[in-house]
């Protein structure tokens, strides 16, 4: 994972958290109608964060297993 992965998914994890106050200001004023829609909104963008992670941890996991079939493990030295 690079360090622009990174950044991007604390981006959006910061987003996801602004969207969450926004619904939970909502909800607390009273506000049902506004905070049904805003809960949608933070819904959706908590799948996008999901996705993203786990597109991220897909890629680690395939770029292992491609550094696996390039330099397997050698048998142990026997003495």
């Amino acid at each position: 994972m690079t360090s622009v992965d990174c950044l991007l998914l604390d981006a959006k994890h910061a987003i996801l958290d602004e969207h969450h106050r926004k619904f939970q200001a909502l909800h607390d004023e009273g506000r049902v109608d506004e905070a049904v829609k805003q809960f949608h909104v933070t819904l959706s963008c908590a799948g996008d964060v999901l996705n993203d992670a786990l597109r991220l941890l897909d890629d680690m996991l395939e770029a292992h297993r491609q550094a696996a079939l390039i330099d397997p493990l050698s048998d142990p030295p026997t003495n």
